[in-house]
């Protein structure tokens, strides 16, 4: 079977690729191993509980009147309403830090009136950070790596604030230790502290749904639990592409979202191993706890709280499996209009070391998760006192789900930290979208897979 354009993963960004392309009338064909859709941003159903994998929020919340916002932009090249999403914006979300406290909204003056009270002597330099943010190019595809640290302190003195900065812009997209680049630093920002969050009522599959609907509405095929075992190559192009079940399909061009390094092996000439400072190290953990009461009533306000409990903020691969200094805590509940759900929710992100947690056999697996429970609990109850006789019900995922649910090498969740952000590989028809690309987040994401598709596919139409 021959199509216009074969893309690897269901993911945001491959399914927006898809509808992009399908659009236009090309014939378009979709590949997902597994048997859900989503990738890094799924569901899945435990004990008829229904869970998010990967959905915090949707950042880049912007309202319909901003027709230039990138979400707005977005819905218009999907031809998606607001209404197929339903997104709830947050309430308000924090950053803390010992003794210090920032909050934020899908305002920024809010933030930017907080670092002023909190950093009086920063208040002039944030500004300027913020004019020199809204002026930046972010949308090059060749711009050169600059570090984000050393640009923040070219506008800030205080080490403290800088951290503070930085902890939701890594958490929530660096695929780079310690430091990231100036322009993803920027793409963040802009997604989380300028234009915010926002959740669909129904989870991440009310974004999914939406997509696969459009996407099979253009004619576009998907194809579930259809692995691709290696790409051909001949020259300089991918011939054939290779399913699991031995079946063979060709393409004019070859879109993936798994991974530049995670691609690359599947081709028949670019199977070396890659170098080990270009594969990901960053990992997490999550922990998912079901509460008979929702953690506003419990004294846990915050949709999303960006904290760090030691004085200086690390953001690296630690020698522990868990790195309980800092982390994200995300309560759906705390979403305007989610104030009727059934069960609360509560959940916390930590940083991983993803070998810790893929050595061993299963019954080592089991009782590493298993011992990950006690410092949980110990933990909300310091954020909600009493939480501990509120929890129902508690799941886990780690690097190993991960890696097993994306293929990302090291179960690294925002991939490779050099991006591919023109989209291109050594194969002249084989393009790479979402992660490794470089756009992040759910927007970001979709973002990717529309950009790869109008650059590489439909240039010219």
């Amino acid at each position: 079977m021959h199509y216009d354009a074969v893309i690897i993963g269901a993911g945001m960004s491959g399914l927006a690729a898809g509808i992009r392309l399908a659009y236009f009338d090309k014939r378009v064909c979709i590949l997902e191993k597994h048997y859900a859709y989503g990738g890094l941003n799924s569901y899945y159903t435990l004990e008829g509980r229904e869970f998010d994998v990967g959905l915090h929020a949707v950042t880049n919340y912007a309202p319909a009147q901003r027709r230039a916002a990138p979400f707005n932009r977005l819905l218009r090249q999907l031809r998606l309403s607001r209404e197929e999403l339903d997104l709830r914006p947050q309430r308000f979300s924090e950053i803390t830090f010992p003794g210090t406290r920032l909050r934020f909204t899908n305002d920024i003056t809010v933030l930017t009136e907080q670092i002023a009270a909190a950093f009086p002597a920063e208040s002039e330099g944030f500004r300027r950070l913020l004019a020199a943010v809204g002026e930046f190019d972010d949308t090059r595809l060749d711009a050169p790596y600059v570090s984000a640290r050393r640009v923040l302190g070219e506008y800030l003195r205080d080490p403290r604030l800088i951290d503070m900065l930085l902890l939701p812009l890594m958490y929530y997209g660096s695929a780079e230790e310690r430091d990231m680049d100036f322009t993803q630093f920027v793409i963040l920002f802009k997604s989380i502290l300028c234009e915010g969050f926002a959740r669909p009522r129904g989870g991440v599959r009310t974004v999914l749904k939406a997509l696969v609907r459009k996407y099979r509405g253009c004619g576009g095929a998907l194809r579930m639990r259809c692995g691709v075992e290696r790409l051909l190559v001949q020259g300089s192009r991918v011939s054939e592409i290779v399913l699991s079940s031995g079946e063979v399909l060709t393409a004019d061009a070859v879109l993936s979202s798994a991974g530049y390094w995670e691609t690359m092996r599947l081709c028949t000439s670019h199977g070396k191993p890659p170098p080990p400072d270009e594969v990901g190290r960053v990992s997490f953990v999550e922990v998912i706890a079901v509460l008979d009461e929702l953690p506003a009533r419990l004294g846990h306000e915050a949709t999303i709280t960006f904290f760090n409990e030691a004085e200086t903020f690390t953001y690296a691969r630690p020698d522990e499996p868990v790195d309980f200094r800092s982390g994200v805590i995300c309560c759906p509940s705390n979403y305007e209009g989610h104030e009727d759900m059934p069960e609360g929710l509560f959940r916390v992100t930590w940083l991983a070391n993803a070998e810790a947690w893929m050595s061993g056999d299963d019954a080592a697996y089991r009782a590493r998760k298993a011992a990950l429970r006690e410092p949980f609990l110990r933990f909300a109850e310091r954020c909600m006192p009493g939480a501990g006789a509120h929890v129902v019900y508690v799941d886990i995922f780690t690097p190993r789900t991960i890696q097993r649910y994306t293929g990302h090498i090291n179960g690294a969740v925002y991939g490779a930290p050099r991006k591919r952000r023109d989209g291109r590989t050594p194969l002249s028809n084989l393009f790479i979208c979402g992660t490794d690309q470089g756009y992040l987040g759910i927007v970001g994401a979709m973002i990717s897979g529309v950009t790869i598709a109008n650059l590489h596919v439909l240039d010219g139409l």
